[in-house]
């Protein structure tokens, strides 16, 4: 699997590797297919959904 970093969107993320998914929605991302999430870094979203992206990225990576 491709790295991925704070930096790539969330649709970028979901193209990658759908199964990211069950990651963001377990975490409270339940918008995954809005115009939000095609344009929102990780980090972007984390910071809206008040969640550290470090965490995020750490559930992501042990996939």
């Amino acid at each position: 699997m491709a790295e991925i970093t704070k930096d790539m969107t969330v649709g970028e993320i979901l193209t990658l590797n759908p199964d990211i998914a069950p990651v963001l929605l377990e975490s409270g991302m339940h918008c995954l297919g809005c115009p939000s999430a095609q344009g929102e870094t990780l980090e972007e979203a984390a910071v809206v959904h008040g969640l550290d992206v470090q965490t995020l990225l750490d559930k992501i990576a042990a996939l």
